[in-house]
């Protein structure tokens, strides 16, 4: 709060925060210009984000075509609005592919390896023959926990993550993944900021980028279901 308030600091850029993360109010009440990299459901805040909702139906969706029937998700914190809008796109996908939405299949994590390790480990009891996970690095987790349980990726389970850190290219087998651009992200974002704080304008920048799903191994596309 010190910092918002002595008249050193120009703007902000916030990222990766919870929906009700105080800091939010403290910078509207500071008047200082910020953006946040992430959807906030605040009206009037500047921010810069992927369709998550939209990237989380295209990765379900590409296991529902790929023929998968019992598809579970390791979601993000749902506090947070990048895990809850993932989710919100697996349940979308599910639901226009006439699927149902089989609570027993749905884990929370929070982003970590150890939490999709532990996610995972739940689900397998509900015998699931797929996985969207909402980040790769609990992903990273899930696939350790299937290898643990001598379980085959993808003959037994199928595993797409979400961000293309680098690591994915390289686990075994190699994640599908969804692909956002965070260097560019992070670039837009100060651009937009320093735009901001210039033209001292009261307009609300929203600024929604693509995203890609990157297909390799862990999904089975290049096996015959």
């Amino acid at each position: 709060s010190r910092i918002l308030h002595n008249g050193l600091v120009d703007g902000v850029v916030v990222a990766s925060i919870a929906m009700d993360d105080p800091i939010i109010q403290s910078l509207i009440e500071s008047k200082m210009p910020f953006i946040l990299i992430g959807r906030h459901p605040t009206e009037d805040v500047n921010y810069l984000d992927v369709d998550n909702v939209q990237s989380g139906r295209k990765a379900t969706m590409h296991l529902v075509r790929l023929g998968y029937k019992r598809i579970a998700t390791i979601t993000g914190k749902q506090s947070q609005v990048a895990g809850y809008d993932r989710y919100q796109g697996y349940v979308k996908a599910l639901q226009d592919s006439d699927n149902p939405v089989k609570p027993e299949l749905v884990a929370e994590g929070d982003f970590t390896e150890e939490s999709g390790y532990k996610a995972m480990q739940r689900l397998l009891k509900y015998k699931p023959d797929a996985v969207f996970v909402a980040s790769d690095m609990m992903a990273f987790g899930a696939m350790r926990a299937l290898r643990d349980a001598n379980l085959r990726i993808p003959e037994d389970v199928a595993v797409v993550g979400f961000d293309d850190i680098p690591a994915s290219s390289k686990t075994i087998p190699p994640l599908t993944t969804v692909r956002q651009a965070i260097v560019q992200m992070g670039s837009l974002a100060v651009d937009s900021l320093i735009h901001i704080i210039e033209t001292g304008t009261k307009t609300t920048q929203k600024v929604i980028m693509d995203t890609e799903l990157v297909v390799r191994e862990s999904c089975g596309a290049s096996k015959t279901k």
